[in-house]
């Protein structure tokens, strides 16, 4: 009997996922199980057994607050012949390491001995060809070895100037180390000890799995702990303050260690787990913003990182442009190789005007010009790449062209589909997403401020006030439905408007681009029935032909969508809508722990006694965690408390 359920232990940007007895068996697709670091498998097998059988579960593991996880064990036996001992497992992540604590139990009053065997495999697989799309990578030439060593096994995989490695050991060590079993792969191993108990009495086994990624000496350098959390007081809803504690703890396990613009460490959010526990331009930043008022460091960290990683070239691979702020980076061995362009990817045409965002916020709200100083000429190429490559001097607004070897679509909503007319038909290129010409037009005058106060360079900031105030009235007209009331998602390759009625309108309400009369009318218009569910506003509004509740962007609803939009209704002055989206999500979040998942599935509050769950959510979720923080924020708005 082996674990189907899956428990998520992650720390100190590693991750293992379990089965509800503590096994690894090496699954793909949707739910992969293991032990990950830097975007490769490390532990691919782990299957215990008891006297030549996996034993059944008393009691589930599940992960505690600690962020262990424990689960009960018994070998076979029956109501007259009860199982000789009880098996006490319990697990834990640390950096680039598993480690499972085994205390047998005699249930005997004589003495017996447990022949306790763990089966243990590492196929290094890249979390790319873990993924459930059908793609096949070539590995030419690349080995994979493992033999025994006096305390445990040795797992290794070399391909070129590639070279990944796994050691297990036991304490004690074990009484033999066996190649197999038969229906494993090539380099699976077999662990056995044979463990006397005196009777009720005990016998205690510890193992530890140490994964040594591709590229990481001995000795890395860890970033500084996140910063110091400022006090929440009670708020007037206790389960939205249980919400933020979750949060704010969910995102000390997604924080990873990133270098700097000046090569130092610096801790940023990851996006999440399974596949996203590495820095992504749009969370990272998005996750950051929701955080500042509480958690500044984390901007601080996610502006230097990016900064760091700022485009210099030409790269059509990459999409990386001068000036453009990296979307995605990944360290895995298909990135290595060049398999796919995510080493460092690009693809995404809002994290550069939100880099500009974040780093006037920042300076907004700690009142402290040194990071702003640090990076003027990172922002002022931010800011050529929006005017430039971006599109907005030669199409009048950022666009991107649908990247077949990459994203589709390259602003948050970035599955295939996603941007679409009402047939459901997808936009073609350049397209330009309209929530990503809000951020464009507050990054120009954000930056135009911190030209004004920080850099004390007025002609510049003169030139970024007169874009900004171009590209706003040029949407007005543009992107305006007169018989809709409503702005289009985008506009295509051709300039036409792609009319489906989408909650990225709501972005715009906290970019500012709307004047108030329009903001409020958008505002309204998504508390309506077909937007907003009872627990968020979905991505699409219902009885559109492409609307899915279980889609990922054609229908679900998104907790950080909601968090941006919140705040746009905040500073429309929309505060009783601000109090529906944050009761909704509130309720939402008390259904799963206080913990937002990524994405939920949009059907109606009265369908099911809880929201319903999008199946493929990640969980925990960087600005799912921080979406929380920023509704409280939203809320603040309105009470004047802020």
């Amino acid at each position: 009997m082996t674990g189907t359920a899956r428990v998520q232990l992650v720390r100190d940007a590693t991750f293992a996922v379990l089965g509800d007895d503590g096994s690894v068996n090496g699954s793909r697709g949707a739910a992969p199980d293991g032990l990950f670091l830097r975007d490769a498998r490390h532990l691919s097998r782990w299957r215990l057994t008891v006297d030549g059988d996996s034993p059944g579960v008393l009691l589930p593991s599940a992960a505690r607050p600690d962020g262990t996880a424990e689960c009960v064990l018994t070998p076979a036996g029956t109501r007259d012949e009860p199982a000789a001992y009880t098996v006490f497992r319990r697990q834990e992540v640390t950096a680039g390491r598993l480690t499972e604590h085994l205390r047998l139990v005699s249930n005997r009053p004589d003495p017996v001995t447990a022949r306790v065997e763990v089966t243990v495999d590492a196929d290094f697989a890249d979390l790319f060809e873990l993924r459930a799309d059908d793609r096949h990578y070539p590995k030419p030439d690349s080995v994979r070895q493992a033999h025994p060593t006096a305390d445990g096994a040795h797992f290794d995989y070399r391909r070129a100037d590639w070279h990944a490695r796994t050691t297990v050991t036991g304490s004690p060590r074990p009484d033999a180390v066996h190649a197999g079993p038969a229906d494993a792969d090539g380099t699976a191993h077999r662990l056995l000890w044979n463990l006397p108990l005196p009777p009720h009495g005990e016998a205690e086994l510890r193992l530890t799995v140490e994964a040594r990624p591709h590229g990481v000496p001995d000795a890395t350098p860890v970033a500084p702990a996140p910063g110091p959390v400022a006090d929440l007081p009670p708020g007037e809803d206790d389960d939205l303050d249980r919400a933020c504690r979750q949060g704010l703890a969910d995102l000390d396990l997604l924080t990873v260690t990133a270098t700097g613009v000046d090569g130092e460490p610096v801790a940023v959010p990851a996006a999440g787990i399974p596949w996203f526990l590495t820095l992504f331009g749009r969370d990272s930043l998005l996750t950051s913003f929701f955080l500042l008022p509480y958690r500044p460091s984390a901007a601080a960290g996610t502006l230097s990182a990016l900064a760091a990683t700022q485009g210099r070239r030409h790269d059509p691979f990459s999409g990386e442009q001068p000036g453009r702020i990296v979307h995605e980076i990944r360290h895995g061995e298909l990135a290595h190789f060049r398999q796919i362009p995510y080493g460092r990817y690009y693809g995404a045409v809002d994290a550069t005007p939100l880099f500009l965002v974040l780093l006037h916020a920042h300076h907004e709200t700690t009142e402290d010009p040194a990071l702003a100083v640090r990076l003027e000429q990172h922002a002022r190429a931010a800011v050529d790449w929006m005017l430039d490559d971006g599109g907005l001097t030669r199409h009048g607004y950022l666009v991107y062209t649908p990247d077949p070897g990459g994203l589709v679509n390259q602003n948050w909503k970035d599955s295939a589909g996603a941007i679409c007319f009402t047939d459901g038909t997808q936009a073609k290129g350049p397209i330009a997403v309209s929530e990503a010409q809000g951020y464009a037009y507050d990054a120009l005058l954000r930056t135009a401020r911190l030209a004004r106060e920080v850099w004390h360079d007025d002609a510049y900031a003169e030139e970024l006030d007169r874009h900004a105030d171009r590209l706003r009235a040029r949407f007005t007209r543009d992107f305006w439905m007169p018989d809709a009331g409503f702005p289009a998602l985008a506009l295509d390759g051709e300039g036409r408007q792609v009319d489906a009625l989408a909650s990225d309108a709501g972005h715009l309400l906290w970019s500012g681009i709307l004047d108030d009369e329009h903001a409020r009318r958008v505002g309204r218009r998504l508390l309506a029935p077909d937007f907003f569910s009872g627990w968020a506003i979905r991505t699409l509004a219902a009885g559109q032909r492409p609307y899915h509740p279980l889609s990922y962007h054609r229908g679900s609803a998104w907790p950080h969508d909601n968090a941006v939009i919140a705040l746009g209704l905040a500073r429309a002055g929309l505060h009783d809508e601000v109090r529906t989206v944050a009761e909704g999500l509130t309720s939402a979040a008390a259904h799963h722990g206080h913990r937002l998942p990524e994405v939920m599935a949009g059907y109606d509050r009265t369908r099911a006694t809880g929201p319903v769950p999008y199946p493929h959510s990640c969980s925990p979720q960087a600005w799912a965690a921080a979406t929380p923080l920023a509704l409280r924020t939203a809320l603040d708005a309105g009470s004047g408390s802020s």
